[in-house]
């Protein structure tokens, strides 16, 4: 591998480190059921991932999000042991550039006890540089404020971190925060609608972001 483009680099995790789609939207449809009696389309009930949870309840029914809230976080980590996943191939991306010296952290939206749930179910074959999550900053992606804090926390600026994520949201976040960005397609949002926000750059497999952070 060349040398990387950017000394730190920093992950979403929902569907971007690990696959969590499914646990995702059977959470959503399982609260949408138990709370407002109805079925919603899964396009749907996905269109808010990588916003903090308590925002997309209020999408749902602004009178009943704390309702909403409590009954998908437990459905969701009495069932995240069973249906959360590997991608193929992100473990070796992560080795690999820990191997060369990358500076690596997570971002992600979650609260900290599902992050902490997650990591258990499926341990990360990494040791993180920072972890921040919902409780760490006032505001959230797409707002920058968390990906600022990981880099504050790093010690690094804007120039030299990239964002790596499968969300609109995702990328937007690191571009109001002044940093570079790369797409993959492997999570929750369709190619097209990450291509719309134009990052560095776009990938579709773990060897291909290798790639594009190798440059």
């Amino acid at each position: 591998m060349h040398a990387l483009r950017w000394p730190v680099v920093l992950f979403d995790l929902d569907g971007t480190v690990l696959d969590t789609v499914e646990l995702i939207r059977a959470s959503h449809a399982h609260a949408v059921r138990e709370v407002l009696g109805t079925e919603l389309p899964d396009e749907q009930l996905m269109a808010g991932i990588g916003t903090p949870l308590r925002e997309q309840m209020e999408v749902f029914s602004p009178e009943r999000a704390d309702e909403l809230f409590r009954v998908y976080r437990e459905w969701n980590h009495a069932n995240t042991a069973r249906l959360i996943e590997r991608y193929p191939g992100v473990d070796e991306v992560l080795i690999e550039l820990e191997r060369e010296g990358a500076r690596l952290g997570i971002v992600t939206s979650k609260m900290l006890d599902a992050v902490e749930l997650a990591f258990r179910a499926l341990p990360p074959p990494v040791v993180w540089d920072v972890v921040i999550t919902t409780e760490d900053t006032d505001v959230h992606k797409p707002h920058p404020a968390p990906l600022l804090a990981a880099l504050e926390r790093i010690g690094a600026g804007p120039a030299e971190a990239v964002y790596v994520g499968d969300s609109p949201f995702d990328l937007q976040a690191a571009r109001a925060a002044g940093m570079a960005s790369i797409g993959v397609s492997w999570g929750a949002f369709r190619r097209e609608a990450l291509a719309d926000e134009a990052p560095t750059a776009l990938v579709d497999t773990p060897a291909a972001l290798l790639e594009a952070l190798a440059g």
